[in-house]
């Protein structure tokens, strides 16, 4: 009996339970494959004891409208830099992969199927440099990875941005108020972007294009006549002023290695007052209730299709290769290819001279 291993790591996402589905149901189709998860990511593997799920049919049946993943995730530690604690009570890391690797041959797993985003195939990168046999999924709402035209999740996520701008427009109207709908996006604009068009909004702050609070200032003001008027601006979470990046912090939490976006809408309504914006302002910071939920069709058709194609190519032995959509095939493509630049959002797309053609304002 050969054996699969599935972790999904990272941030979780809409459609991860679909893929999941989407890999056990391909392998019941063989003879001589079994299904498992590792719980949170590698660290499953990596926890004494060992803490997997066995992934049949029955376990995934039903699954795949359900957000979340049921093996867990997590975006702390890793084989790479695993969180140990002195004792002095400071924390360092250290490097389990060969361990892990070794581990994985002793309980017979011939393949393992990575799902996550860019931090997760970078750890792909090095674990199949390393000798596991191991492929990647592409996971990350704010569809920043530049190898595959799209990404699970994302289009779940920009409905649910959608429908936010959707209820603040009657509140605003009925208000006589700026409303600013914070979502999220570190360094990739694509959910603003998105659903500012979708939603209508009159003004889109995106990381890509550093805003002029001036500019913001004088579009907003175009919406008011003698203090009557309203006006929604979406916001990504990493957008920031000209000038002025200060919109990440660091935690202290152990393992927690990226940089977070911080009080994106709190910032910029300080930033209008101090430029002498007059008028009622309120904001609303989504959050991860864009993670949360039930994926929308589109992505669980998406989803299903990377499952199948991430067991076909262990199948096929197409290791050190992460699943990619080019329109309309899926395909695959190595590490090296989908790690190596991110996918932003570029000034003269045809979304953005859409978005310019219907009056949106980036700031700029």
């Amino acid at each position: 009996m050969k054996r699969v291993l599935v972790a999904t790591a990272g941030g979780d996402c809409p459609g991860l339970n679909a893929v999941i589905r989407a890999i056990v149901k391909r392998a019941s189709q063989e003879q001589d494959w079994e299904v498992i998860g590792s719980i949170q990511a590698f660290n499953g593997i990596l926890w004494e004891p060992t803490e997997i799920k066995i992934l049949d049919e029955a376990a995934v049946a039903g699954i795949h409208f359900q957000g979340g993943t049921i093996i867990e995730t997590t975006n702390k530690g890793g084989p790479f830099a695993w969180p140990i604690k002195n004792n002095d009570g400071t924390w360092t890391t250290a490097d389990r992969s060969e361990e892990m690797i070794r581990k994985l041959m002793y309980m017979g797993v011939d393949a393992v199927i990575n799902i996550g985003g860019d931090g997760s195939q970078r750890i792909s990168q090095a674990l199949y440099e390393k000798g596991l046999n191991i492929i990647g999924v592409p996971k990350t709402i704010d569809n920043d990875l530049s190898a595959t035209d799209t990404t699970f999740g994302f289009q779940t996520a920009v409905q649910i941005a959608t429908e936010s701008v959707d209820k603040l427009v009657t509140t605003a109207a009925s208000h006589n108020r700026v409303l600013i709908l914070e979502v999220m996006g570190r360094d990739a604009g694509w959910i603003g972007l998105n659903a500012a068009i979708a939603g209508g909004a009159e003004i889109c702050l995106i990381p890509e294009i550093p805003y002029d609070i001036n500019e913001v200032v004088a579009k907003i003001n175009s919406r008011f006549v003698r203090d009557r008027g309203f006006i929604i601006v979406v916001m990504a979470e990493g957008a920031h002023a000209v000038g002025d990046d200060s919109s990440t912090i660091n935690l202290d939490e152990v393992g927690y290695v990226n940089s977070k976006i911080s009080g994106g809408a709190s910032r910029l309504m300080r930033e209008l007052k101090a430029a002498g914006l007059k008028h009622d302002m309120r904001k609303t910071v989504l959050g991860h209730i864009q993670r949360g939920g039930v994926p929308i069709a589109y992505d669980r058709v998406l989803a299903t299709q990377f499952g199948v194609k991430a067991f076909e190519l262990a199948l096929e032995g197409k290791f050190g290769e992460m699943v990619s959509y080019r329109h309309p095939n899926i395909i695959s493509v190595p590490f090296s290819e989908a790690i190596r630049e991110p996918h932003f959002v570029t000034l003269d797309s045809d979304l953005m001279k859409s978005a310019r053609g219907v009056g949106i304002s980036f700031g700029d």
